[in-house]
């Protein structure tokens, strides 16, 4: 499971060339990395706020699961490209360049009278798979604690560099029919509302550049589901908030920093960027065959997500 997460890290990022122009304004420098890094963070975050349920019915006390998932986010095209002419200080005859996840030949841009060429890029992402490993336990008061983990991995990959990423994630269900007299034990539904938080943590040394990555993803949803013999259908709608922190180009010299294609930052490079913090609905189906549960679930948002699951539960 870590090596997808490391493998996704080494092709986003392992896309750097010898600079040629040195940027050393500090304000110009974010601003350029928001327009192409900006559509990373935002994949990350809503990727990693899916996977949380497949159900809207907690645990009985005592009762939990154990379940892993695999998020795959849809990258929206629109996403692949940024127009260097919208970035105040920066010019360009080209109306697009691809972003990190993007693909096709860098835009050459000009910034204080000279020139640069962003690197062309033979390979984009279509999609972001990210695979989580789930597990929940039931309390008091139709109350479901959950969790979510990938326990730190080291890695070295030669000439790319050594690093490692970690991950975990605290989250909660809540039954609310329970506090809803008469109706809430007439209807044949469960709601609950959930939350959930996830972090995310990469440290990457690629080809003498320091990269740190780390994701803060939050969302919140009401859910309702229907149980029918072995399956179980399950709807919510939600809100999605994610906050992204990169750094790069820290205790290196000037020799050795930061640089995308020609441009190099001549300075520690430090910025954070959050998504949109936007509502959005789920659709999902649950098959439970004994203590084996499956299940598969797509999530409507400006970035899609399919998820699917298996694990073991225990009510």
């Amino acid at each position: 499971m870590p090596r997808i997460l490391t493998i996704i890290f080494i092709l986003l990022l392992n896309q750097t060339v010898f600079s040629q122009i040195n940027m050393q304004n500090t304000v110009d420098a974010k601003a350029f990395l928001h327009e192409y890094l900006t559509p990373l963070g935002e994949s990350l975050g809503a990727t990693l706020n899916n996977g949380w349920y497949n159900t809207a019915r907690p645990h009985r006390f005592g009762g939990f699961d154990a379940t892993i998932t695999l998020n795959v986010l849809n990258i929206p095209a629109s996403k692949e490209n940024f127009n260097p002419n919208s970035i105040e200080n920066f010019s360009s005859t080209d109306q697009l360049s691809p972003t990190i996840i993007g693909k096709g030949n860098g835009a050459t841009i000009e910034y204080e009278g000279e020139q640069f060429t962003m690197p062309t890029q033979k390979s984009g992402m279509s999609f972001l798979p990210i695979p989580t490993l789930n597990f929940g336990v039931g309390i008091f008061k139709k109350t479901e604690i959950n969790g979510r983990y990938v326990p730190n991995y080291k890695y070295n990959g030669g000439f790319i560099g050594k690093g490692e990423i970690s991950m975990w994630g605290l989250g909660f269900k809540h039954d609310i029919l329970q506090w809803i007299p008469i109706i809430g034990d007439a209807i044949p539904l469960s709601l609950s509302l959930q939350g959930g938080y996830t972090q995310l943590n990469t440290k990457i040394n690629i080809i003498d550049q320091a990269v740190n990555i780390d994701v803060r993803a939050m969302n919140i949803n009401l859910i309702v589901s229907r149980n029918i013999l072995i399956l179980t259908g399950y709807a919510s709608v939600g809100y999605n908030s994610a906050t992204t922190t990169f750094s790069a180009g820290e205790n290196l010299s000037n020799l050795d920093s930061f640089n995308i294609g020609d441009l190099n930052f001549d300075l520690p490079v430090s910025m954070t960027f959050e998504s949109k913090n936007e509502i959005r609905a789920n659709l999902g189906l649950r098959f439970t065959l004994a203590v084996l549960a499956l299940q598969a679930n797509y999530t409507f948002s400006e970035y899609p997500v399919t998820t699917i699951g298996v694990g073991v539960s225990l009510r």
